[in-house]
């Protein structure tokens, strides 16, 4: 079943049931480009060497921008309700692998 949702800007979104179950990721690498930021979510299992990038999604460097707002935003809404996000280690540690677009990870 599809669910249809109007936001706040009026646009209908659709969302199907198989992108509702959502995908887990515990590491994203995040690359760019002069034209776009390439946000690869990435699923790492314990004593497995081999990681799986899940899910892709490429942004033109505004909705980049946009999304990293909205982010800080509902970060700051979140732990305004159940308090700071504590991160144990390394903020962004190196990605095991290299990835042909150039840039940064997260």
């Amino acid at each position: 079943m599809e669910k249809e949702d109007r936001n706040p800007n009026g646009i209908n979104i659709e969302l199907t049931e198989a992108v509702a179950e959502g995908v887990y990721s515990n590491m994203a690498i995040i690359s760019h480009s002069s034209s776009e930021f390439v946000l690869d979510f990435v699923r790492l299992l314990p004593g497995i060497p081999k990681a799986q990038v899940k899910s892709r999604v490429i942004l033109t460097p505004e909705h980049a921008k946009r999304l990293l707002f909205s982010l800080q935003e509902n970060i700051a809404k979140y732990e305004s309700v159940f308090g700071e996000i504590r991160i144990v280690g390394p903020v962004a540690a190196p990605a095991p692998f290299s990835f042909p677009v150039a840039g940064g990870e997260a």
